[in-house]
C-alpha cells in the first residue's frame, strides 16, 4: 500500500522585510544578502500571530469535512512553542472541530521534527488504511538583535494531510539518518532568541547530508541521477547550493553546470528566498515551491529530500510524484498571498521585534494587525485566546 502526502499548503505572515532595507540600516552591502547568502526577503510575524495561527492558516486551505472526519492524529512540529506543557496541536484540534477520537502531540528537535512526524505518521497509516494524519510544521525564526544571524530570520507554516493512496507524493520507508550531539544551535527556556554557531552548523549540515545520502544510497541502490530533482531544508539558499554541489562531487560529478544546478534545485528555492527560514516548515516549503513552479510534468519522477535539525539529526529520503498531482496544488492562492504582503520599514520591523507580551496574567487585548483567517485575539489569566476572522 502506498502512503504519502495527499495535500499540502503553506502560510506566511502578511508582513516582510526586504533584505535591501536590512542591509542599508545595518551598513552592509546588499550583495551580501542577495548574492552571497541567496536570500531576498524575510517574513515578519506581527504580535497577533504565533505558531498556532500560522499553522491554522496553513491548514484551512486543505481541510474539508470528509478529511476532518477521517483524521485520527495531529502532529505539530515546532521549535518555537508557546507553552512548555500544552501541545499547540490541541488548539488546532479545537479550531477545526476535529473528531474526539484523535491523538495529538507536539514534536521538537530543531528543524528536523516535521520529518520525524512525517515518518511516524506514514508508519501509522500503513497499519490504519482509510484514516488520515494532519501534520503541521510551524515556526518563527528569531535571533538576537543586531547579530550576524539576524538576517536569516523568517516565519511560516506548512500543513500536510497524510493518507494512503495520496494524490501528490508517495513516500517509502527507505531512509538514511544519523544523530550526533552538537552545540551548533540551541535556545534555553529562559531566552526568547536562539543562539547559533553558524560555522559549526553549516559544517554539520553538510557532513550529515553526505552521511545520510550514503546510507540511503546503500540501502536503496539508487544513484544521484536516479533523482530528477532535490529539495533541502533551507537555512540559507546558498548553503543548499553548496551542499548540493558537494553531494554531486561524492557521486563522481566534479562540477555541476549552472543549468544542472538550476534544474535540480532552483525551483525548490523560490518560495524560501521570499519567506526566509521557517525552521521545521523549511524542507516542506521547498517541496511546495518545486511542485508549484516547475512547468514540466513531474509525474513518476523521484525527488531526493534532505532534512536537518541542529543539535543534531539529519535524514535523507525520497518521494515519488503521483500522476495528476497538478490538479491538487493550490499555487494560485500561495502566489497571491506572497504578492499581497506588505513591506515593513526598518522602524516597523524593529517595533514588531521589540514587542513583548505582558506576563502578569491580566487581560491583554492585542491590536489586530492583518492576518489570515485565524489570529491571536487576547491573553487573559495566562491563556492564549484564538479567534476566526469573519
Amino acid at each position: 500500500m502506498n502512503v504519502g502526502i495527499d495535500s499540502i499548503s503553506f502560510y506566511t505572515t502578511n508582513y516582510y522585510l526586504d533584505l535591501k532595507s536590512f542591509a542599508t540600516n545595518r551598513g552592509q552591502e546588499i550583495s551580501k544578502f542577495y548574492d552571497d547568502l541567496g536570500q531576498r526577503k524575510m517574513s515578519v510575524a506581527p504580535p497577533n500571530e504565533d505558531i498556532v495561527t500560522l499553522a491554522a492558516n496553513a491548514a484551512c486551505h486543505i481541510l474539508n469535512e470528509n478529511d476532518v472526519a477521517d483524521i485520527e492524529m495531529v502532529l505539530f512540529a515546532t521549535e518555537t512553542g508557546t507553552d512548555l506543557s500544552k501541545a499547540a496541536a490541541t488548539y488546532i484540534h479545537r479550531l477545526f472541530n476535529l473528531p474526539k477520537r484523535c491523538r495529538v502531540i507536539e514534536l521538537k528537535q530543531a528543524c528536523y521534527s516535521a520529518t520525524f512526524g512525517l515518518q511516524m505518521g506514514l508508519s501509522w497509516l500503513r497499519q490504519n488504511a482509510g484514516k488520515k494524519v494532519l501534520l503541521l510544521a510551524s515556526d518563527i525564526a528569531r535571533y538576537e538583535f543586531n547579530t550576524p544571524a539576524e538576517s536569516s530570520q523568517g516565519c511560516g507554516a506548512v500543513a500536510m494531510l497524510l493518507s494512503a493512496n495520496p494524490r501528490l507524493l508517495t513516500i517509502g520507508p527507505e531512509a538514511g539518518f544519523c544523530t550526533r550531539e552538537a552545540m551548533d544551535f540551541w535556545r534555553p527556556n529562559y531566552l526568547d532568541c536562539a543562539l547559533v554557531d553558524g560555522r559549526l552548523s553549516c559544517d554539520v549540515y553538510m557532513r550529515f547530508a553526505e552521511e545520510t545520502w550514503q546510507q540511503y544510497s546503500g540501502l536503496t541502490g539508487r544513484k544521484f541521477f536516479d533523482h530528477d530533482r532535490f529539495c533541502y531544508h533551507v537555512p540559507l539558499a546558498k548553503l543548499v547550493e553548496k551542499t548540493h554541489r558537494k553531494l554531486a562531487r561524492i557521486n563522481g560529478i566534479k562540477d555541476l553546470t549552472i543549468d544542472q544546478l538550476d534544474y535540480q534545485i532552483g525551483k525548490s528555492l523560490i518560495y524560501n528566498r521570499e519567506v526566509g527560514n521557517c525552521y521545521t516548515a523549511s524542507l516542506y516549503l521547498s517541496i511546495i515551491s518545486l511542485l508549484e513552479n516547475v512547468s514540466t510534468d513531474l509525474a513518476g519522477k523521484l525527488i531526493g529530500l534532505y532534512s536537518y535539525g541542529s543539535g543534531s539529526v539529519g535524514e535523507f529520503f525520497s518521494a515519488r510524484v503521483v500522476d495528476g498531482y497538478q490538479r491538487w496544488l493550490i499555487r494560485g492562492s500561495h502566489q497571491t498571498m506572497l504578492a499581497a504582503r506588505q513591506e515593513l520599514s526598518f522602524a516597523e520591523y524593529e517595533d514588531f521585534y521589540r514587542f513583548k507580551m505582558p506576563i502578569d496574567g491580566g487581560l491583554f487585548e492585542l491590536h489586530q494587525w492583518q492576518t489570515g483567517k485565524f489570529r491571536l485575539k487576547e491573553i487573559k489569566q495566562h491563556q492564549r485566546v484564538y479567534e476566526k476572522v469573519e
